[in-house]
């Protein structure tokens, strides 16, 4: 990693150098309340220093005409990434307190997505042409939409900022990225990534932590920024929405979800429960396709019932360090006060299947873990069902047949993902098209790939990223036309040639 920022307060890196504005803050570990180290907290002046550079880079250097350094940059940013890997992968367990193998398949993940983005910016479309009459002739040109602000979520900071960057990089945009303060010593790491990178002139990719949102505010309103890419609570996407189109902005958002795991009569339960429970604890439960609701044919709940009660009373909570904890903590206390209250206010309409909630004893009372909680709801209208908590909690719900399973799996706002458990082919794909979700898994969760798109139905966002259409986000269509002058005759009879 480059020393310049090693073993110093993490800075900010604007135009091709370190930057130190805003407040020194500590960033403290999840898993225990210790502080970690020290990160320059920026805000509104990072953001406009880092517009401005963009701005600049984006309309005075050859970034956005030259797609061969595009793709040897982001594959040599891929290089420094994976060079840097487990320096990250460790930081960000200890900030974020996701599971360590959890940030080391992260950071990987991210390394393999530079990659796919690199390759993009060669295969990219050219377009097309056409003489769409005798004489007249169109051509159509990809072009960069310029400027993009990347705001990006402490649960995976660094594959979701790679979502974004990567495929707007090779577009030619240039970008300024917005990261949270809960990582912000990881943010650092990444940013000394970046810095090695000398095929990225200054101002292509910058970069700045903030835990207000002065910074992420002058980015959704900034003239100077052609397209927002945010990632987060359907909230927050809808604000930045709204203020993005008052300069009507490119907006790609990928919001909440409320993931339902449908399990039908004829599944395997063995594979079933694993992946539900995985499907709860894995990320601590903070993830956007946390699989929150169990959606369980009435005719095999009981069994079902009683191998997720046993399941979750087994479950082991530790240090986000610990390889042998299956549940970390959530990312503060805050979080873990809100979590519970939302619990709290299900009534007597739901009934406690595992009543987890906070750990308020023994040697993990210091860090901010909440035990896994299941709940059963009749009712689509509880507050379990409806709201994403981004926890361990998880509604049990009854179903009788597949119209019944897809009406309560579309009862939501949201449509991020859905999983079904059975063995009929058939049923998975009459009930996958049924559900509005961008990804549907059959007799999985979580399975996602750089070579496919991630995207929202509904409330879960606008856009898409990974796969081949992700760089389409970032780019506009200009078309030129042609129409070639009739071909002139003498007047006195003779040709032309004459």
């Amino acid at each position: 990693m480059n020393s310049t920022n090693a073993n110093k307060v993490s800075r900010h890196w604007i135009d091709g150098a370190w930057h130190g504005g805003g407040t020194v803050r500590s960033s403290t570990s999840p898993s225990t309340g210790r502080a970690l180290g020290d990160f320059f907290d920026g805000g509104g002046d990072e953001a406009r220093q880092a517009i401005r550079a963009a701005r600049a880079a984006f309309d005075q250097s050859g970034w956005s005409t030259d797609r061969s350094v595009r793709s040897r940059a982001l594959f040599l940013l891929a290089d420094r990434l994976e060079e840097g890997a487990d320096a990250i992968a460790l930081m960000l367990c200890r900030e974020g307190g996701k599971l360590h193998q959890q940030t080391q398949w992260e950071v990987r993940g991210s390394v393999e997505w530079l990659r796919y983005a690199g390759a993009s910016a060669l295969l990219q479309s050219g377009g097309r042409a056409l003489e769409t009459a005798p004489g007249t002739f169109f051509r159509s040109v990809p072009e960069p939409i310029g400027v993009v602000g990347v705001i990006s979520p402490w649960n995976s900071p660094v594959i979701l900022s790679i979502r974004a960057i990567g495929p707007a990089l090779a577009s030619g945009c240039t970008v300024v990225l917005k990261l949270p303060h809960q990582t912000g010593l990881t943010n650092g790491l990444f940013a000394e990534a970046v810095a090695a990178v000398d095929l990225l002139p200054p101002g292509v990719l910058n970069i700045f932590t903030e835990s207000g949102s002065a910074g992420a505010s002058e980015l959704v309103d900034s003239l100077n920024v052609d397209g927002i890419s945010f990632t987060g609570s359907t909230q927050t996407g809808r604000l930045i929405a709204s203020k993005g189109a008052q300069t009507l902005k490119r907006m790609n958002l990928e919001l909440g979800g409320k993931t339902p795991l449908i399990v039908f009569d004829d599944a395997d339960l063995s594979v079933a429960v694993q992946q539900i429970v995985i499907a709860l604890v894995a990320m601590n439960g903070q993830f956007c396709c946390t699989g929150s609701r169990v959606l369980v044919q009435r005719g095999i709940a009981d069994a079902l019932r009683t191998a997720l009660v046993e399941a979750y009373a087994h479950v082991r909570l530790g240090d986000s360090e610990d390889p042998e904890a299956q549940l970390g903590p959530l990312i503060d206390a805050d979080s873990v006060r809100r979590v519970d209250q939302k619990v709290s206010q299900a009534g007597t309409a739901a009934r406690f299947l595992v009543r987890g909630g906070p750990v308020l004893e023994g040697p993990l009372m210091s860090g901010a873990f909440y035990r896994p909680t299941l709940v059963e709801v009749d009712s689509i209208d509880s507050i379990l069902v409806r709201e994403e908590l981004f926890g361990p909690v998880q509604t049990f719900e009854l179903f009788d047949d597949e119209a019944d399973a897809v009406a309560r799996a579309n009862a939501t706002d949201y449509g991020l993902a859905a999983s079904v458990f059975t063995r009929d082919a058939s049923r998975s794909r009459r009930v996958g098209k049924a559900i509005r979700a961008g990804h549907i898994w059959t007799n999985c969760w979580g399975v996602l790939s750089e070579h496919f798109e991630q995207s929202g139905f509904k409330q879960s966002g606008v856009g898409l990223l990974c796969g081949p259409r992700a760089i389409e986000e970032f780019q506009e269509i200009k078309v030129y036309a042609t129409v070639d002058p009739p071909l002139l005759q003498p007047r006195d009879g003779t040709s032309p040639e004459d």
